[in-house]
């Protein structure tokens, strides 16, 4: 199976992101330079159907996507989806510039044997030209993307059972990248010559991208992050994990439920996003950075922003927005508002129907 990481999309398609608690689903249009959020849908997913970002319960995955297929109500089939950073060996190498297709592919090959950890048969394997090498006219820069078949079918699988077409893999991480093009307007500046950290609280995991100028200059993962908020709950006040999911969601716990729970893990997830930032600023010849953006369903916990500005900080964090410049047509502004910091993948996923061809 030949699928493409890096390549343009042709047809017009749908950004779907399958996370460890929800299927995600992104559809945007564009009119001149401007797009539109035409629809979206966050679908639950039982617990442990996706564990260490491996698909654990294919059959709980396809009907998740089916379902939220269902209530996009659109019709387009063709869909863009990513596998995590961990699961992707990427690297970049130089070739002679001017190379004809079939040298560069099997340049590739031969670089990617050094790289890679496994046969060739055992992984998808794709490449980009990116351009001329910034110290070398005479030679180009091309980013090598592999990653184990198994990884890539489990996802496709999914995807194809549930009715669907996967037309465009990708990479979360870059996923992130397209997403954050979107919210730069929002920065001063457009964010130029600014050091900007997009942390995504999942389920599961933390992940940091800090991006300069548009390109990603590091990224790390950790451990911590909602599930820790719901296993606390389930803790103090004796409920399943079903029940304290809900009620972390919806509210009606205990008075001090605010005090003994929720601003202890505020803080935890505070310290945490310090500490990669220490690691950043020791591992680069940065120091600070210019604006936090938080996304991930725990963005949205009421004073997550300050609690995390005032331990890093950095005065400018504030929770991610895709659609912020977007017309939203149909789509509930005050939902939007809330759902968009979860949306972020999903919408980098679904603006790869406007790359150019």
């Amino acid at each position: 199976m030949n699928l493409d990481f890096l390549k343009p999309a042709a047809p017009p398609l749908i950004g779907v992101d399958i996370s460890a608690s929800a299927v995600k689903m992104v559809e945007l249009s564009q009119t001149g330079r401007n797009f539109s959020l035409d629809r979206y849908v966050i679908e639950p997913l039982p617990k442990d159907a996706v564990t260490d970002s491996n698909i654990t319960n294919p059959d709980a995955v396809a009907e998740a996507v089916r379902r939220a297929w269902k209530q996009m109500g659109g019709k387009i089939k063709n869909v863009a989806i990513a596998l995590p950073a961990s699961a992707v060996i990427t690297k970049k190498i130089l070739v002679a510039a001017g190379m004809n297709e079939r040298d560069l592919e099997m340049q590739v090959e031969t670089e990617a044997n050094q790289y890679i950890p496994f046969s060739l048969d055992e992984v998808n394997l794709d490449f980009q030209v990116l351009g001329v090498a910034p110290n070398s006219p005479d030679e180009e820069e091309v980013l090598i993307a592999a990653a184990k078949k198994n990884k890539v079918d489990e996802r496709v699988a999914a995807i194809e059972e549930a009715g669907l077409k996967a037309s465009v893999l990708d990479v979360e991480s870059y996923a992130t990248q397209a997403a954050f093009e979107l919210m730069r307007p929002q920065l001063p500046n457009g964010g130029d010559n600014q050091i900007v950290a997009v942390v995504d609280i999942g389920a599961t995991a933390m992940h940091m991208n800090i991006f300069k100028d548009g390109q990603s200059i590091y990224s790390r993962d950790q451990g911590y992050a909602g599930n820790q908020l719901t296993q606390e709950i389930q803790r103090k006040f004796n409920m399943s994990s079903e029940e304290a999911e809900q009620a972390k969601r919806q509210g009606g716990l205990p008075d001090n439920y605010e005090p003994d729970v929720l601003q202890p893990f505020m803080d935890t997830m505070a310290l945490e996003i310090s500490r990669s930032l220490q690691f950043f600023y020791t591992s680069s010849n940065y120091t600070t950075v210019d604006h936090i953006l938080l996304a991930g369903g725990c963005s949205v916990i009421h004073g997550l922003d300050e609690a995390v500005s005032s331990r890093t900080q950095v005065a400018s964090t504030m929770r991610a927005n895709p659609f912020f410049s977007m017309s939203t047509g149909k789509v509930r502004g005050k939902q939007i508002q809330l759902d968009a910091p979860s949306l972020l993948i999903a919408c980098g996923l679904a603006m790869r129907r406007f790359d150019p061809a």
